[in-house]
């Protein structure tokens, strides 16, 4: 079943609900809130999104407000409260390709001016090649993850089926992955 199928007859304020009806596939230049993306995307690994949508301001909280420089700063101490979060994913390895993904951010900001005109760069790559241009960069992206952050960013297209009612909202909105 389709994510567009699954929330289709959900009650409006449902969590998945208002995820893809308000933010799923839709463009964002935000740098912080691609690295939120990011965050979440690789939390869910192994978990359900609706988990990840419940938790999702408890990791808002933790991460800084998903603040790339404040999280590339994150030190040992900043790893073991993480790691005593009960709100959150409590996986070490998690928590540290998140902190190692903020400073590699970081080092692409500081070369292309942001971590969104660095993605930019490579509209119209397939997923193999985004997969690979992740893995060489980036911890904890294996192809799943980067297909859904891709989709869920606009990068990718699929995030909606073509007769989802919000796929149109979002092709009036200049999807990034319409940009070739």
């Amino acid at each position: 079943m389709s994510y567009c199928e699954f929330t289709k007859d959900l009650d409006e304020n449902h969590l998945d609900k208002k995820y893809h009806d308000e933010r799923y596939g839709f463009p964002t230049n935000n740098d912080d809130e691609l690295f939120g993306r990011l965050i979440l995307e690789i939390n869910q690994a192994g978990l359900s999104w609706s988990l990840m949508l419940k938790k999702e301001e408890h990791f808002k909280i933790a991460f800084d407000e998903f603040s790339i420089r404040k999280v590339a700063a994150y030190k040992k101490e900043k790893v073991e409260k993480l790691m005593n979060n009960a709100g959150i994913i409590r996986n070490r390895r998690k928590i540290e390709a998140v902190i190692y993904n903020a400073n590699q951010i970081i080092a692409i900001q500081e070369k292309y001016g942001s971590f969104n005109l660095w993605l930019d760069q490579y509209l119209g790559f397939s997923l193999g090649e985004w997969t690979k241009l992740f893995k060489k960069n980036f911890k904890f992206t294996g192809e799943k993850i980067v297909e859904e952050f891709l989709m869920s960013t606009s990068y990718l297209k699929g995030a909606h089926s073509e007769d989802c009612p919000i796929y149109n909202k979002i092709k009036n909105k200049k999807p990034k992955w319409e940009i070739k």
